[in-house]
């Protein structure tokens, strides 16, 4: 196989293909802190791209309860497992060799599932290590939907199973889409070579003409994110709302700028922020810290990949839970939980100006800038590992702008308020 840079792992691995990339690549943060499990973007999406005959167990965008909620079920313990029994006891991380551009979590020296060896059952002409979900694994979005586990309190504990660092009793909402990855399993995966990348932003689709619906996008998939659709015998999967990438809507975006997917631009709980990456030849990321996606990923590195260990180097990335226990947060984020959580507990002025443009408006940030702010707030926070710190918060004003340069929103750290008159023609 060639050799590729995975930059999340911190080291090559081996994939089917040469590497090839895109000048731009569509991402996203999101801050599962703030997600109120309401489904707004689920229906967002599934009233927009599958409500159709043959789409009724497509849902391209899910939010599921973690532990115990998966969809399609069990899609990640059971690739965690193979992966474990193809390699045991060596998927681990050695998070002492960083470096804050190549490898900023360290090395992952275990194997990915383009590296794994297949078990024996597997047919040898696979090139991924994956599985095909049944029936039943796809008939459910939300099982287990607010179910949590741990130990329950005992008397005389009331409201312990609640306290942080770590809650006794947990659980958290994980929101899902395509990650469009910088090296796609479904696309490695597919005989018909109906899978591609866009040049343009790194969107990753099927070219349904080609496809033949052998099913191998949806076993190679590690997220589960391609999905086949029986009445038309082909797969399909999350297009990132590309139409509305490109800025070809005449009636949303009449100046041809890009603007937020339907999942993002509906988020209740404004915990969505979406963008574009620029790129170097190589894959690397273009040093550009005026890009929100950019500081929050690689220079404050708050937001981590999902499962980073699978190797597929996904665009999404998360802002990991602060109450739920680390050792699960690590098996899926990697070894960066415990510092984002801490910088996330205590931001820095910058982190929480920025952290103002989630869901703020429908254009796509490329750029921001900050307007310095009286302060405002000044307490001393005890940080998970115990350790104290000063929080100073400063209200500061944050202005986005779009593609095309031009101010797409101003918000301020401190919401504003407004006082009625006493009279006003709603008064009772």
């Amino acid at each position: 196989m060639p050799t590729v840079y995975n930059w999340q792992l911190g080291r090559p691995m081996e994939y089917p293909y040469d590497a090839a990339y895109p000048r731009y690549q569509f991402a996203f943060v999101f801050n599962i802190n703030r997600c109120i499990g309401c489904q707004t973007c689920t229906m967002a999406c599934r009233s927009t791209w599958t409500f159709s005959s043959g789409q009724e167990h497509m849902w391209w965008n899910n939010v599921e309860t973690k532990p115990y909620g998966g969809y399609p079920q069990f899609w990640d313990s059971k690739l965690l497992g193979l992966l474990d029994q193809a390699n045991p006891d060596g998927q681990v991380w050695n998070n002492i060799k960083t470096d804050p551009r190549l490898k900023p979590y360290g090395v992952f020296e275990g194997k990915t599932i383009f590296e794994a060896t297949h078990p024996a059952e597997a047919a040898p002409q696979n090139r991924v290590l994956g599985y095909l979900p049944t029936d039943r694994e796809w008939r459910s979005p939300n099982i287990y939907e607010d179910t949590g586990t741990g130990a329950t309190w005992k008397p005389g504990e009331y409201g312990k199973t609640a306290a942080l660092p770590e809650h006794k009793i947990w659980f958290f909402y994980l929101q899902r889409i395509c990650n469009h990855c910088t090296y796609p399993a479904c696309l490695a995966a597919c005989p018909r070579q109906a899978i591609y990348k866009r040049q343009e932003d790194g969107v990753v689709l099927i070219d349904q003409s080609r496809c033949r619906g052998y099913k191998k996008c949806v076993e190679a998939c590690p997220y589960k994110k391609a999905m086949y659709r029986p009445t038309a015998k082909v797969s399909e999967k999350c297009v990132a709302c590309y139409p509305r990438l490109e800025g070809r809507d005449e009636i949303i975006t009449p100046d041809g700028e890009p603007i937020e997917s339907r999942c993002m631009s509906a988020c209740v709980g404004k915990i969505r922020l979406q963008g574009l990456i620029r790129k170097e030849y190589d894959g690397r990321w273009s040093n550009d810290p005026g890009n929100p996606l950019h500081y929050l990923i690689r220079e404050e590195q708050v937001a981590l990949p999902l499962y980073p260990q699978f190797g597929t180097e996904p665009n999404g990335f998360y802002i990991p839970p602060r109450w739920a226990p680390r050792a699960y947060l690590e098996q899926m984020f990697g070894p960066g939980v415990e510092q984002a959580i801490e910088r996330y507990v205590c931001p820095s002025r910058e982190l929480l100006a920025i952290m103002q443009l989630f869901r703020a408006t429908r254009p796509v940030i490329f750029r921001y800038k900050i307007l310095q702010g009286p302060k405002i707030f000044e307490r001393e926070v005890t940080l998970p590992s115990g350790k104290k710190k000063t929080l100073e918060i400063f209200n500061d004003t944050i202005i986005g702008y779009s593609k095309n340069g031009r101010e797409a929103v101003r918000v301020t750290v401190e919401e504003p308020t407004f006082e009625r008159d006493k009279q006003h023609p709603n008064s009772i």
